[in-house]
């Protein structure tokens, strides 16, 4: 008869002492590109209103922008990298199916790895409209 060499629930470690398991860290990476999102509409529309008219060139407001987007990008890479770090505590492998609390905080991680990736392409693919479009028309 041979023995399981996979741990059982109970011989899995649990989640880091004092951490207690939260769904924000989950919900920041989107959220800093919907701020980002909204900002940069928000420059952009004030910028062509107020301005330089509706047929005038983006100008300035093509580097507040980039200002903007590199500080989201790094506020969402060190979102991402937070949830690295909660997905490879320990010594488990994935999938974290187990109902433990190491295996809840690995999968909150690695969904904070997941989110904070795809919400890192969005705010690119936003910075993207003021390097192709270069006027407010």
């Amino acid at each position: 008869m041979t023995e399981r060499t996979e741990a059982r629930p109970e011989e899995q470690s649990e989640a880091p002492p004092g951490e207690r398991g939260t769904l924000w860290l989950l919900t920041f990476g989107p959220a800093i590109w919907a701020v980002h999102f909204v900002l940069s509409y928000m420059a952009a529309a004030v910028w062509c209103a107020k301005v330089v008219g509706r047929t005038g060139p983006l100008g300035d407001v093509r580097i507040v922008i980039g200002v903007l987007t590199l500080l989201a990008l790094v506020g969402i890479a060190l979102t991402g990298w937070r949830g690295w770090r909660m997905h490879t505590f320990g010594h488990a492998t994935a999938p974290h199916d187990f109902d433990t609390p190491g295996d809840r905080h690995r999968f909150l991680g690695f969904s904070t790895l997941l989110l904070s990736g795809l919400s890192f392409v969005a705010t690119v693919f936003v910075a993207l409209c003021v390097v192709f479009i270069r006027s407010c028309a």
